[in-house]
């Protein structure tokens, strides 16, 4: 498996991701009770932490062999 092919990997994961923290928003809107609303907002943000990373990296893995483009520091070794 090339970097190309699994930057197609991250970037499906970062979408179901996303749609997941949709979906927990609109729970969250949805929700009265403050404790659930808290406990929505927990579960969002540390989603929230995935989604970007994700993203982060598809982009990273895709443009890795471009020649000029500047990388992401936080991911070379």
């Amino acid at each position: 498996m090339t970097l190309q092919e699994m930057s197609v990997d991250y970037r499906v994961q970062a979408q179901t991701l996303h749609g997941r923290i949709r979906e927990l928003r609109e729970l969250e809107k949805r929700t009265g009770s403050p404790l659930e609303q808290a406990e929505l907002n927990r579960r969002i943000r540390a989603l929230s932490v995935l989604w970007r990373e994700n993203r982060e990296l598809a982009e990273h893995l895709e443009r890795y062999y471009e020649r000029g483009y500047c990388r992401n520091g936080k991911y070379t070794i």
